[in-house]
């Protein structure tokens, strides 16, 4: 039924947004409206909507939304390039059976994660659990 989607980020500056998602992390500049929407595409075909922060919606409130970003690199060569770019990672990367996740903030301090998966994932799939 449902065949794709956005997700809006709430952002205090434009142009600033704009640059992070597309100069530092390479997404896809789509389309832009001004300073009242931008819309960035993923290579995936994910789509992340960038909308002037209001009273109602602020900027870089925390929890509000979680988006993460699979990688077509390393990890720790991710995290590394992008400290260089500026970006703000918080705390240390997290791991576990299936996964390993870093987290990080654009300039409003939006949090997202980039996420690698462990080699043995697919044990955790629905396919592989039916017998």
């Amino acid at each position: 039924m449902i065949s794709g989607g956005v997700a809006t980020v709430f952002v205090s500056d434009m142009d600033r947004a704009v640059k992070f998602y597309t100069d530092i992390l390479g997404l896809k500049l789509e389309y832009r409206f001004g300073n009242h929407w931008a819309s960035i595409k993923a290579p995936s075909g994910m789509t992340i909507g960038l909308h002037p922060a209001s009273e109602q919606s602020p900027a870089g409130r925390k929890g509000s939304i979680t988006i993460g970003f699979s990688l077509d690199e390393p990890l720790d060569q991710a995290i590394e390039r992008l400290k260089k770019l500026g970006v703000n990672f918080l705390g240390s990367v997290f791991q576990d059976d299936t996964s390993r996740i870093a987290y990080f903030a654009d300039a409003d301090g939006n949090e997202f994660y980039f996420i690698e998966l462990s080699a043995d994932w697919s044990k955790y799939s629905p396919k592989s659990s039916a017998a």
